[in-house]
C-alpha cells in the first residue's frame, strides 16, 4: 500500500471565487487582478493510496474543468479509461452532486453515499444519465468502515447540518445529525484524513474524531456569522445556512483549537476575507495553526 494522497480539486463554497455575479470587497480584488487572491472552484477532493486508483469526495458543478487541471485524473491506458473508480458524496447539495453529470459517458465507477443522499439523486431523473449497469450506486451505513479502490478505508460520520436547500420544507432543525449531511474519514496505512465541508456546529463527538486525524479539512464558509448580511450579499447568517462561522466565542477557530496535526479551511465563501493573503483575518487563522485551501493543493501522508 502506498501513501495517502489527497488533491484539493476545489476549495470554494457554492458560488466559486470570484462568484460570477459578485462585486463584494473580496470578489472585486479577484476581478481587478489583485495578486493577493487566487481563483477557486467549488469544494471537492480526490484521494488515493496508490496514485493509480482515485476516489472523488463530492462532484462539484465545474468537475470537468477540475479534472482537466489535475494530471493524476487524466484518462490513461485503453481507448476509454479513467483512474476515477469511485465518487463518495457527503450530501446531496447541488454543489456536491451537479458534477456527476460530467461523468455520464458510460464510464464504470461506484457512486457511494448515505441512503438519504442516494434517495435525493434517485428522485431526480436527470441523474439517470449515469446508466444502471455502468455506474453502481452503493448506500453506505454511517459509522461502519468500508473499502474504497486502491487501498483506502473510509467511514462516514454524522455532522450537525441541514438538508439541501432545495429540499427545505416548513420548519427543520438547522443542526440535525442525520444522513443528509456527513463527514468522511479516509485512512490508509495508518494515516488519517477527515473531510467536513459543512458543519453547523462542533459537538464533543465531532471534536474527538477530528482530534485523531493527521489532516482535517473543515468548513470555512464564513469568517463571521453575519458576513453576508454585513456585506449586502445575502440575508442569511452562516448558521442559518448550516455553516459554523470561523470567528466568535463558539466559532470553529475556538472550538477546534489544537485539533488534529494539520488543519485546513475549505469550502470558503467568496465573501470570506481569509481568501485575501495578508488580511487580518487570514493572519489570524494562520497564527492559530490553520491553512487556507487552494485549488491544486496536494497533501501527502
Amino acid at each position: 500500500m502506498g501513501r495517502l494522497t489527497a488533491i484539493v480539486l476545489g476549495a470554494a463554497a457554492g458560488g466559486g471565487f470570484p462568484q460570477w455575479n459578485c462585486r463584494c470587497a473580496v470578489c472585486r480584488l479577484a476581478w481587478d487582478g489583485d495578486p493577493r487572491v487566487a481563483a477557486r472552484t467549488q469544494a471537492s477532493l480526490a484521494v488515493s493510496a496508490d496514485g493509480e486508483r482515485w476516489t472523488l469526495l463530492n462532484a462539484a458543478p465545474v468537475l470537468r474543468a477540475q479534472l482537466a487541471a489535475t494530471p493524476a485524473l487524466h484518462p490513461r491506458g485503453t481507448l476509454r479509461a479513467s483512474p476515477i473508480e469511485a465518487v463518495l458524496l457527503t450530501g446531496a447539495e447541488v454543489d456536491q452532486t451537479a458534477g456527476l453529470l460530467n461523468l455520464r459517458e458510460r464510464q464504470p465507477f461506484t457512486l457511494a453515499g448515505t441512503a438519504e443522499t442516494l434517495a435525493a439523486l434517485g428522485a431526480n431523473a436527470m441523474f439517470d444519465v449515469l446508466a444502471q449497469g455502468v455506474v453502481t450506486r452503493r448506500a453506505i451505513d454511517i459509522g461502519k468502515p468500508f473499502v474504497l479502490p486502491g487501498g483506502l478505508t473510509a467511514e462516514l460520520f454524522t455532522v450537525p447540518g441541514k438538508v439541501p436547500l432545495y429540499l427545505e420544507r416548513g420548519t427543520f432543525d438547522l443542526a440535525a445529525e442525520s444522513g443528509a449531511n456527513v463527514g468522511v474519514e479516509i485512512t490508509a496505512d495508518g494515516a488519517r484524513l477527515c473531510f467536513v465541508p459543512g458543519a453547523a456546529k462542533v459537538t464533543p463527538a465531532l471534536r474527538d474524531r477530528l482530534a485523531r486525524a493527521d489532516v482535517v479539512l473543515f468548513d470555512g464558509t464564513l469568517f463571521a456569522d453575519d458576513e453576508m448580511i454585513a456585506s449586502g450579499t445575502g440575508e442569511k447568517t452562516g448558521r442559518r445556512m448550516g455553516h459554523i462561522p470561523i470567528n466568535g466565542a463558539d466559532g470553529s477557530l475556538t472550538a477546534l483549537n489544537g485539533v488534529g496535526k494539520r488543519r485546513i479551511y475549505i469550502h470558503i465563501n467568496n465573501t470570506n476575507p481569509i481568501l485575501v493573503d495578508g488580511s487580518a483575518e487570514r493572519t489570524r487563522v494562520e497564527a492559530a495553526g490553520w491553512e487556507v485551501a487552494a485549488d491544486g493543493l496536494e497533501i501527502r501522508l
